[in-house]
């Protein structure tokens, strides 16, 4: 009986962790120009951090997470909360004030799986703890709107306000009244959060509750004067930016501890999974963790999404792994000294490939072909005999002579010289 991977759980196979390899390194890449910091945090955390923070009535907590239950822990659904446990605990904000922090990896969510959404997923996340200015807010969503541009991926940005603990209570009482005049029309989960999360059903992608809540109040009628006048400048600070936005009144994120400036990344690309990425400001959560009363705003960008679009967007334009040298041993005498050039090569910083099991002049120039090898160094039992062997240019199918005498050293040092000297 073959076993294979668990439904939900995906394998990245060689010919596409190029593409994954690019993402990650742009990320890095953009992400330090902001001068934020990478971030690393442990995949199992207690059950507690992501109850308070993500809310217990969300559907994350309530359907999705992987929870071990005899031992009270979870393995992590979402970055920001791992994040704000960790900038707690080890008090990052007494060395720096205002911290900028950054991490890449898997999150696991027990969710139906679809074309671009696993139980094993995989992001790049970002996070601003400790400042208040709007323009924070619009400097972040930049910062993703580079990241995707520089990737060559086109997608639209939508940005709201969820204002505060001030303005918002009352606001879910209007919406509730208004929610409970239409329970009849609105499907069961939208019935159930009506008095759980009313703030979610306006995020339902069902068409009869999408069409339901086209008359609901906005968000956006009920912000208090400073929440008002936060968005306002953060609209203007992304215009100030070259940023092109559009409002989304709708648009509320499934997790409870986002507060006033919310935004989404959205490809048409993807089918029903439109978000690339998404994020927005939870100014409370720190200290509902434990943690001083600082504010704090950050963003999630789906790598499989991400991957998926540039695949559709830009093909395999890619360069695929290439190797400098491939070391093509064609008798008994010279696989010793050719691995023991090739270990060599590799201490200087030379990618070079080998075969070992003696196959023919023509199978190993193949073999050299499938892993791209700029050039290939051929070492008969002839050519050993007279210390010399035969360097071809894969690209060109030129070729000229190598010593192969004087110490390996000397031979590796060579080689090396002109393979830079002949890098494109």
């Amino acid at each position: 009986m073959k076993i294979q991977a668990i439904n939900g759980f995906k394998d990245i196979l060689p010919d596409s962790v190029g593409r994954w390899q690019h993402i990650e390194q742009r990320a890095r890449d953009i992400f330090e120009r902001f001068g934020m910091r990478e971030i690393r945090m442990p995949i199992l955390e207690k059950t507690e951090l992501f109850v308070r923070s993500i809310g217990v009535a969300t559907d994350v907590v309530e359907k999705e997470m992987y929870t071990f239950a005899d031992k009270e822990i979870t393995m992590r659904p979402e970055a920001t909360a791992s994040i704000m446990r960790a900038f707690i605990e080890h008090g990052l904000h007494v060395l720096q004030p205002v911290q900028r922090l950054y991490t890449i990896g898997p999150m696991f969510r027990h969710e139906r799986p679809q074309k671009g959404r696993l139980r094993q997923f995989h992001q790049l996340d970002a996070e601003i703890i400790g400042a208040v200015e709007p323009r924070v807010d619009a400097e972040l969503i930049a910062m993703g709107q580079l990241l995707l541009d520089e990737l060559g991926l086109q997608t639209s940005l939508e940005i709201n306000s969820l204002g505060c603990p001030t303005c918002r209570p009352p606001f879910k009482e209007k919406l509730v009244a208004f929610l409970e005049q239409s329970l009849d029309g609105l499907c069961e989960d939208c019935k159930r959060r009506t008095h759980t999360n009313p703030l979610r059903v306006l995020d339902c992608k069902k068409p009869t509750c999408r069409a339901l809540v086209q008359a609901a109040p906005s968000m956006l009628e009920a912000l208090c004067p400073e929440c008002a006048h936060h968005f306002q400048e953060v609209q203007e600070a992304l215009q100030n930016l070259q940023i092109p936005f559009q409002i989304n009144r709708f648009m509320v994120r499934g997790l409870d501890y986002y507060t006033r400036t919310t935004f989404e990344f959205l490809t048409a690309d993807l089918g029903a999974q439109a978000a690339v990425g998404a994020g927005g400001r939870y100014d409370g959560l720190i200290e509902q963790l434990g943690g001083p009363p600082l504010s704090g705003i950050g963003f999630a960008m789906g790598m499989e999404r991400m991957a998926l679009l540039m695949e559709q967007r830009v093909g395999n334009q890619l360069p695929g792994p290439t190797m400098d040298i491939f070391l093509a041993s064609l008798g008994k005498d010279t696989l010793a000294p050719c691995s023991l050039l090739a270990h060599l090569l590799r201490k200087q910083g030379v990618k070079a490939a080998m075969d070992y099991s003696g196959r023919s002049l023509k199978a190993q120039l193949k073999q050299a072909g499938r892993v791209n090898a700029r050039f290939t160094l051929i070492v008969g039992d002839e050519e050993w005999t007279r210390q010399e062997g035969i360097l071809r240019n894969m690209a060109t199918q030129q070729q000229q002579p190598f010593a192969l005498s004087g110490p390996p050293e000397d031979q590796c040092r060579q080689l090396a010289q002109l393979l830079q000297a002949t890098t494109p």
